[in-house]
């Protein structure tokens, strides 16, 4: 296998689409036409399990764009019900609301009493990452204005993102004027789940730069800037968990990254943590919400954040 297309296939967080293997005489092309089956699979929305009671709400319109959709999950008989809203990954570019792994999520939180959110949003190149974060928090307030009409609380909302997803969560909890500038109210807390963009003009900075971060941030170190959740992180900032891969050393170590991001955090007085695990990428999405001391983890921050703590 080349190493660097092994590598491209883990940075463009696909592991949600599973396709076959492709077959072909020349090295490397039997990979390329999974990595390409990968992307197009993850972009197709799928049928979601939902457990016994609960309720599923499909494609909730937050703008006039098709991507710019949300699915809601309210559990049995919700009464004031917290809010976990779910970002997918993809790269900035690939990925779909109903990517596998959601139905863990759903399976955990949703007997706890909790309503679980799953947003889609602009990709590239239609929108860049800053803009898909003014996407997500679009897709926030819209939801909060629903809260009433599915007995939700609009004032509990806890993010969630995973990989590119867990940049526009971060960007989000970094700088919540983006979530005002929406309408929206502000979030009790981010969980960063495996970013690998925390920093952005330092990971555009690096000798070996993956194409999809070319793709994503551009040439322009303004625009770098304007997108790192490390350069936006201001006082005002969310509390966060900062969920990071141990196993993860390319392009960049994101516990690294994450403990970087946490310490300027603390110069500010934010609230930050880490959770170090060692699974892959796509583990630490998929398996949140199925029994682990991980999923436990991640739970009682969540639980700790709606409860004003």
């Amino acid at each position: 296998m080349n190493t660097m297309l092994g590598r491209c296939l883990l940075c463009l967080c696909l592991s949600a689409a599973t396709v076959p293997v492709a077959s072909s005489s020349q090295p490397g092309s039997g990979l390329r036409e999974r990595l390409q089956q990968a992307r197009e699979a993850s972009r197709r929305e799928r049928p979601v399990a939902v457990p016994a009671g609960a309720v599923a709400i499909r494609n909730v319109a937050y703008g006039a764009d098709p991507a710019q959709r949300f699915d809601v999950y309210l559990p049995a008989n919700a009464k004031h019900a917290p809010v976990v809203f779910y970002v997918h990954g993809g790269g900035w570019a690939n990925g779909d609301k109903t990517n596998p792994g959601i139905e863990n999520k759903l399976a955990y939180w949703l007997p706890k009493g909790y309503a679980v959110i799953s947003g889609n949003y602009r990709m590239l190149p239609a929108a860049r990452p800053l803009e898909q974060a003014r996407d997500v928090a679009r897709a926030v307030a819209a939801a909060q204005k629903h809260a009433a009409e599915w007995n939700v609380d609009a004032e509990r909302f806890v993010l969630v993102g995973h990989s590119a997803g867990a940049h526009l969560v971060a960007l989000l909890g970094a700088d919540p004027g983006m979530l005002a500038d929406a309408g929206a109210q502000p979030a009790r807390g981010v969980v960063s789940l495996d970013s690998g963009a925390l920093d952005v003009p330092a990971l555009m900075g690096l000798p070996r730069v993956p194409r999809l971060y070319r793709n994503a941030f551009g040439d322009d170190e303004k625009d770098w800037v304007a997108a790192s959740p490390q350069h936006r992180l201001r006082r005002a900032a969310l509390p966060m968990l900062i969920v990071c891969s141990s196993e993860r050393r390319f392009p960049t170590a994101p516990c690294d990254e994450g403990r970087k991001f946490a310490r300027k955090g603390a110069t500010l007085g934010v609230a930050m943590q880490l959770l170090p695990e060692d699974m892959g990428h796509g583990e630490i999405n998929r398996d949140l919400g199925a029994p682990s001391e991980y999923t436990n983890a991640v739970g009682r921050y969540v639980d700790a954040r709606v409860r004003g703590r």
